[in-house]
């Protein structure tokens, strides 16, 4: 794993792979505010970018806050990272419910080991009803 790079990682709401192998990425978010919780996202994906080489065994997982206790996690999916390229590797979490604000954490496991972390913080945003966009309201 010593030349493996995980170039970027994208939390958006889908991913989809269009004509020309080109990724199309809905709902890109790096925290997200809520007005209320629990919240139900419909759909979650995690874009991984990689670079290096070798065949290697993904997962992903959210871990509540504190790191204790697994909110979901994919199951193991093999990738390869062809010499002088890169890859592409996607999570799909469907249903996901958040239940309580936070700092969740976001873990990258190659070859069932821990290979990177990163934060990923609920929260929730409290709105006078002056201050509401209709626009906004769902």
């Amino acid at each position: 794993m010593k030349n493996l790079k995980l170039v970027y990682q994208i939390v958006c709401d889908d991913v989809r792979l269009e004509l020309g192998n080109k990724l199309s990425l809905m709902g890109i978010f790096h925290d997200f505010y809520v007005q209320q919780l629990p919240v139900t996202l419909p759909k979650l994906a995690i874009l991984n970018h990689w670079t290096g080489s070798g065949t290697f065994l993904s997962e992903v997982r959210i871990m509540y806050p504190g790191k204790q206790k697994v909110l979901a996690a994919s199951s193991p999916a093999p990738f390869e990272v062809p010499a002088g390229g890169y890859a592409n590797n996607i999570s799909f979490f469907i249903n996901l419910t958040f239940d309580k604000p936070g700092e969740y954490t976001i873990q990258t496991l190659i070859d069932s080991s821990l290979f990177e972390e990163r934060r990923l913080i609920v929260g929730v945003v409290q709105m006078d009803d002056e201050a509401v966009d209709e626009d906004f309201v769902q």
